[in-house]
């Protein structure tokens, strides 16, 4: 029974036909999921149009691309795999431009389809393209993922923030539970008593409170080029959470050869996503340029760069730029990715440049982005905490 299960599903990856060696016979439901399989994962060979007949257990290798066929072929894939699957079916078709456009442009299809990041970056991949009539499924897609995510990242978000401001206050007159028993101890080993086999702390030393004002500038800056849209999704969401408390002062750049201010839209994450145009050339330089520009207290500023480090514009003047923060006294981080994607995409030798600098360079995911921000918060090592963590590129 085993070896017949792994049979089926060789015969299913294989696709039948002159390519099947396995002489495996397929039920009618496992033979339907063999026609769903087949109109995407055979579409280039075919290399013709999507025509899908679905239940009457049919692939059509019609000239037409009909949209009923795909909104039949995306209500299959929910129909006969489990969620995850459907999201990697669904992921891989929205990488045929042609499909994906058929996918994207009806509000009919877009409401079939299953919300995730991919699909949101894919929308905002599309951006104008979008006709009158699928806007509006298209925000309720955002929304529900923004929704979705808010549930998820939130709360973890606002702790690790508001933990790590209050560590970042020294506190001389802590109360018990407030005292930094690691800092107490390293600064009191000279009061040791031997006889007594103990430290008497002349001076205790404790975590602060929250302040009421803006005790860190947070800087996220963006890049807006194709690979980089489930990241822009991610950064999305934890800048319209920074952006609510009032221990941090957040600010969100996006860019592409030009460059956009979009903190104004850190109150609506939704409306700040479906404003995004993501595609286009890279110039790291002139954002950098622009976020210099907003320092006005850099021992106190983070700047998160999140980009493929694909530099379109000067690869020098960025270096130089990054080189001049870190200078007086910025922090600077580098995120070749804010997504659950993966190994990324990204140039090897900036990176390099990058890293020479002192500025940590790595991938991140959305699970750990929290606790990045409270070590940068705390001013810890970001670079020692990326290598701990095992990441790419840290």
């Amino acid at each position: 029974m085993h070896n017949d299960t792994n049979l089926k599903r060789w015969r299913l990856i294989l696709g039948g036909e002159e390519s099947d060696g396995t002489g495996c016979e397929l039920s009618p439901e496992e033979l339907a999921k063999d026609i769903a399989l087949s109109a995407l994962y055979d579409y280039e060979i075919r290399e013709e149009k999507f025509h899908y007949h679905g239940e009457d257990g049919t692939l059509g290798a019609g000239s037409g691309a009909s949209n009923p066929s795909i909104a039949r072929w995306l209500g299959d894939i929910r129909r006969y795999f489990p969620s995850q699957v459907v999201d990697i079916i669904q992921d891989d078709a929205l990488k045929h431009p042609k499909l994906r456009d058929k996918m994207m442009l009806e509000p009919e299809i877009l409401e079939k389809a299953t919300p995730n990041v991919h699909l949101v970056a894919t929308l905002m991949e599309l951006g104008k393209l979008i006709p009158s009539k699928t806007k509006e499924t298209a925000r309720l897609v955002i929304a529900k993922v923004v929704k979705e995510l808010m549930e998820k990242l939130e709360n973890r978000m606002i702790e690790a923030i508001n933990g790590a401001i209050s560590r970042s206050v020294t506190n001389h007159r802590p109360k018990y539970n407030e005292i930094n028993w690691h800092k107490t101890i390293q600064k009191n080993l000279r009061h040791y008593q031997h006889e007594y086999g103990t430290i008497i702390p002349q001076k205790l030393y404790g975590y602060g409170r929250k302040s009421r004002k803006s005790l860190k500038d947070i800087i996220l800056c963006l890049d807006q080029s194709g690979s980089m849209g489930t990241s822009i999704v991610y950064s999305g969401i934890f800048g319209s959470v920074m952006a609510s408390l009032p221990t941090v002062r957040t600010r969100m750049v996006v860019f592409d050869t030009e460059v956009a201010d979009l903190t104004e839209d850190l109150d609506d994450p939704v409306d700040l996503l479906f404003g995004v145009q993501l595609g286009g050339g890279t110039d790291i330089n002139k954002a950098l340029g622009y976020c210099q520009g907003l320092v006005t207290k850099p021992n106190d500023t983070i700047l998160v760069l999140i980009t493929d480090l694909e530099e379109w514009g000067s690869p020098a003047g960025m270096l130089e730029k990054i080189r001049a923060m870190k200078s007086s006294g910025v922090q600077v981080i580098v995120l070749l990715a804010l997504s659950d994607d993966g190994k990324p995409y990204y140039s090897h030798a900036n990176a390099k440049s990058v890293k020479q600098l002192g500025v940590p360079v790595f991938a991140c995911t959305p699970d750990i982005f929290p606790d990045m921000m409270a070590t940068a918060i705390s001013k810890g090592d970001v670079g020692e905490w990326a290598s701990r963590q095992g990441v790419v590129g840290g």
